[in-house]
């Protein structure tokens, strides 16, 4: 699902102009960004917690030129959903069919 898909669903979910849910859900990923660019995390009850995550620093492997790299210790944005969250998708029938389908799918490919 794109965003322009889930805009849409909202508009007419609520009734509410297309144009005013797009500003809005514009305004919500730039408080996310901006929020979390200034290293804040933003917890939504029953959804989930967009957190910023800590990776150490590591030597990495150049393979093409066989040499070591070294990535400094650095952040990313991560997404935890809610237990609530994590339980309704996995106690979903349509996504089970979905993933059984793309399995299928993907075995024809081969």
């Amino acid at each position: 699902m794109t965003k322009a898909e889930v805009i849409n669903e909202i508009a007419e979910k609520t009734g509410i102009d297309k144009a005013d849910v797009t500003a809005t859900v514009e305004a919500f990923f730039s408080v996310v960004k901006n929020s979390m660019s200034e290293g804040n995390n933003i917890y939504v009850r029953g959804f989930g917690s967009f957190i910023n995550k800590k990776r150490a620093k590591k030597v990495a492997r150049n393979i093409s030129k066989n040499t070591a790299i070294i990535i400094d210790e650095h952040y990313i944005p991560s997404f935890k959903p809610a237990k609530v969250f994590v339980d309704k998708i996995k106690g979903s029938s349509k996504v089970k069919a979905n993933a059984e389908k793309a399995m299928l799918e993907a075995e024809d490919v081969d």
